[in-house]
C-alpha cells in the first residue's frame, strides 16, 4: 500500500489548487534544473544538481539515465540509496493530483536498486534494496528488498528467469575475458 497524505479539495479539480501548496516560482526554478539534468550526460553534475538545487537524497555511485523525469514541485521527498540505476526516460513522482484530492508521499529507493527504462514510480511507495524493476513497470505499491518484478500492474516475476538471464551474462562476459 503506497504511503500518500489525501488533501481533500472543493470547487475546481485539484491541480487548479496547486499554488496554495507549493510557489508557481519553485515549480519554475526546479523545472529547469530538472530539463538540465534529463540531458546532461556526465553523472556527477546531474547527482550535484539533485542533490544541491532539487534537495533530493542521492547515495554515491547512484546513476540516472538520460531524460529521468523527477517530480518537479516535491522533488525533495525523493530518496535514492548508494549504487543504484535509474533507467532511460523514468518518471519519478511524489504528488498526485486528481479531481477532488491531491497527494502527497515521499518515495524511497533503496541500494543497489535497478529501475528499467520506461518505468513510473508513483508517490508514497518504498523500493527495497537489491530490488529489479522490469522496464515499463508502474510501481504503484511497495518493493520488497531483492524482489524482481515488473508490468502494469506490478508483480513479481520468476526468479528462476532472471538467474537465468544473469548466469547467462555471467558466462558470456567470462568468455570475453
Amino acid at each position: 500500500m503506497r504511503k500518500v497524505t489525501r488533501y481533500p479539495v472543493e470547487g475546481h479539480n485539484a491541480l487548479w489548487h496547486i499554488y496554495k501548496t507549493v510557489s508557481p516560482w519553485k515549480g519554475v526554478r526546479n523545472f529547469i534544473w530538472i530539463q538540465l539534468s534529463r540531458y546532461c550526460p556526465i553523472l556527477s553534475v546531474k547527482n550535484w544538481i539533485y542533490r544541491h538545487m532539487l534537495g533530493m537524497k542521492v547515495g554515491k555511485h547512484t546513476a540516472f539515465g538520460l531524460m529521468v523525469m523527477v517530480d518537479v514541485f516535491f522533488p525533495e521527498k525523493i530518496t535514492v540509496g548508494e549504487n543504484s540505476v535509474i533507467g532511460y526516460n523514468t518518471t519519478i513522482l511524489a504528488h498526485e493530483y486528481l479531481i477532488k484530492e491531491y497527494g502527497l508521499g515521499e518515495v524511497i529507493i533503496g541500494e543497489n536498486v535497478l529501475i528499467g527504462a520506461n518505468t513510473t514510480i508513483l508517490p508514497g511507495v518504498t523500493i527495497g534494496d537489491g530490488a529489479v524493476v522490469a522496464a515499463g513497470a508502474v510501481v504503484h505499491k511497495d518493493v520488497a528488498p531483492g524482489a524482481f518484478v515488473g508490468g502494469n500492474p506490478l508483480r513479481e516475476l520468476s526468479r528462476t528467469a532472471a538467474s537465468s538471464e544473469m548466469e547467462m551474462l555471467v558466462k558470456t562476459d567470462e568468455r570475453v575475458h
